[in-house]
């Protein structure tokens, strides 16, 4: 069985402008090349699962009209909460980005926690639409790694994650970024 976690495409405003935004023009059209790209390896069974907020929903949009299935709102796949102010978000990301999980506010903490206990329940063929931390935070800890950002993918990647019976294991990376988190 496995989980494609898909990080949402181009946002049309930046996370430190706008709490929620819609997906830019390039964001639709990288959600259509994911769907063209994962549809080949999904059968009738699948799962769709997104994150609450509009750009992993208006990714999500294209595969789940091509198969005909209504997404699942899963909270715990939102962007990592942040005990910043909007317009701090930048700066704290950047900084949080070469510390450990260890070293995080609670409630960063308690995401992560919640977030690995939410995709460890996850035992079907799954494509789960969500965002940067949260591949971060799950890929690290299939890695067993400690750092907030162990890799940096790109807008509407496709990670594979394989449920092998008895654990999940990280089967292959999303498409990264070549330039700095923003």
């Amino acid at each position: 069985m496995k989980i494609y976690l898909i990080r949402h495409g181009e946002a049309a405003a930046h996370w430190h402008e706008d709490d929620d935004p819609g997906l830019s023009t390039l964001g639709h059209q990288q959600a259509a090349e994911a769907t063209q790209k994962l549809l080949p390896q999904l059968g009738s069974d699948v799962r769709l699962i997104s994150s609450p907020m509009l750009r992993a929903q208006e990714t999500a949009k294209p595969l789940a009209e091509a198969l005909g299935i209504k997404p699942t709102i899963i909270e715990h796949f939102r962007e990592i909460p942040t005990p910043v102010e909007k317009a701090q978000r930048h700066a704290w990301l950047r900084e949080i980005a070469l510390q450990d999980w260890r070293d995080q506010h609670p409630m960063v903490k308690d995401w992560r926690a919640t977030l690995l206990e939410e995709i460890g329940k996850v035992r079907e063929h799954t494509v789960i639409f969500t965002h940067f931390m949260v591949l971060n935070a799950i890929v690290g800890s299939l890695q067993q790694r400690e750092r907030v950002v162990c890799f940096l993918p790109a807008n509407a990647s496709i990670t594979q994650v394989q449920w092998s019976g008895d654990a999940h294991e990280l089967l292959e990376l999303g498409h990264q970024l070549k330039t700095r988190i923003g």
